[in-house]
């Protein structure tokens, strides 16, 4: 372990990024990439930052609320999606405002933007008007439905990607309605899905000198994951969309009650379902040829869940968990929130981190994720809070540009930055 910590700049120290995202799915992809050690440097307007930096729940020195009690509240969302970022304010409408905005696309490698198609071509900052500044530049747009194809323009939101791409159809019991997944999945596995392609296309720069467009959209990635469930097949199978807690090509694999609670266990494997019949003392099944067929468990898996939840209705969740992680089967009690705060292995993974305020001091301990990616030698992560609006003018417009003070003070006084 002696090389874990050989530096803490990150693999991607030395890579800068503008960062012209809003909400979620674009502020997590740069959040990953600063996380990797990129210099991320937003660009907000000087009138208003993202809309989830003034959005609820607001965190401040009194704590969490829905209102905001004093200027210097903050958004949480945007405290936890803006960590190690830099903030400057530009004016874009303005001829100015470009000029500036080109002197740090020539001196970037990446820019990423969650704009609707059309809106990055009305400003001015398109790929094809980009390229034409820094032909090496690595320009990554995350749209809802793609910046191409017949629905492109559409507006689109996390929850109206979820049921467009297919998630709600497939999340919920059988007999009930479609959900969403309890989290903003979508905008989540889309900034993840686009560190992935901006770093690709970041690898091939380094060997072409040249940049290129990254088109990421939300429903392309949902479905990506969604699709992997033979969904086309259901029907022929007798299988209904919405399968709750299960994976419909194994059995048992679901959530069953304990005598305290519920806890949730599979079987992936003939050899998954022999370790968990030995578990539940039920070795007699494994003589019964049907009941070692996966098939057959499938398609009778009401009988196979009822084997095992005979067995976990004798037990405490804490007796089944215990029982199970001696048998080597894969089980885990559901853990809310309180039980997440409290597992030591997050702690002991950094993955439990404190929120912290740019400017107040806070009393209330409030959690955000840690950075969910090991380096073995450059590892990085969070190491700073977000910024306040513009917190980074003097260090990108005097340090990165050359400005003198007195431009910065003009630029300031009209309302250019």
């Amino acid at each position: 372990m002696a090389s874990a910590m050989t530096t803490r700049q990150g693999a991607l120290h030395g890579v800068r990024v503008l960062d012209l995202t809003r909400f979620y799915s674009g502020p997590f992809a740069t959040l990953m990439l600063a996380g990797f050690g990129a210099e991320v440097i937003r660009i907000d307007t000087p009138e208003q930052g993202d809309p989830a930096m003034t959005g609820p729940p607001f965190l401040g020195k009194d704590g969490v609320a829905l209102d905001r009690k004093h200027d210097s509240d903050l958004g949480l969302a945007y405290l936890k999606r803006c960590r190690d970022k830099k903030s400057i304010t530009l004016n874009m409408r303005t001829a100015e405002g470009m000029e500036l905005f080109h002197a740090l696309l020539r001196k970037s490698d990446i820019l990423v933007e969650n704009l609707r198609p059309g809106a990055a071509e009305r400003l001015g900052v398109d790929y094809e008007a980009n390229r034409q500044v820094n032909p090496s530049i690595v320009h990554c747009a995350l749209t809802g439905y793609g910046s191409t194809g017949a629905d492109r323009r559409l507006k689109a939101y996390d929850l109206m990607i979820q049921a467009a791409a297919g998630l709600m159809s497939i999340t919920g019991a059988p007999d009930g309605g479609p959900s969403k997944a309890g989290t903003a999945l979508a905008d989540g596995i889309t900034g993840a899905f686009a560190v992935s392609g901006i770093l690709a296309a970041l690898t091939e720069q380094r060997i072409s000198g040249r940049g290129q467009f990254v088109d990421v959209a939300m429903a392309d990635c949902l479905l990506s994951l969604v699709l992997d469930e033979p969904l086309d097949c259901y029907p022929q199978m007798g299988m209904a969309p919405r399968q709750g807690n299960r994976i419909m090509r194994f059995s048992p694999f679901n959530t069953y009650a304990t005598r305290d609670g519920a806890i949730a266990l599979g079987a992936a494997t003939n050899e998954d379902w022999l370790a968990l019949l030995g578990v539940m003392d039920r070795l007699d099944l494994a003589a019964d040829a049907k009941f070692m067929n996966t098939g057959w468990r499938v398609a009778n898996n009401a009988v196979i869940d009822a084997v095992v939840t005979e067995w976990t209705l004798g037990r405490t969740t804490a007796e089944a968990i215990e029982a199970l992680n001696r048998g080597d089967v894969a089980a885990s009690p559901i853990r809310g929130i309180d039980d997440i705060l409290a597992w030591e292995h997050l702690g002991a993974r950094d993955m439990l981190q404190t929120v912290e305020h740019p400017t107040e001091p806070l009393e209330q301990r409030v959690i955000g994720a840690g950075f969910p990616i090991k380096m073995g030698r450059t590892h990085k992560g969070y190491t700073a809070p977000a910024p306040t609006l513009g917190q980074n003018n003097q260090e990108i417009y005097g340090g990165l540009l050359g400005l003198s003070g007195e431009r910065i003070d003009d630029l300031k006084s009209r309302r250019i930055i």
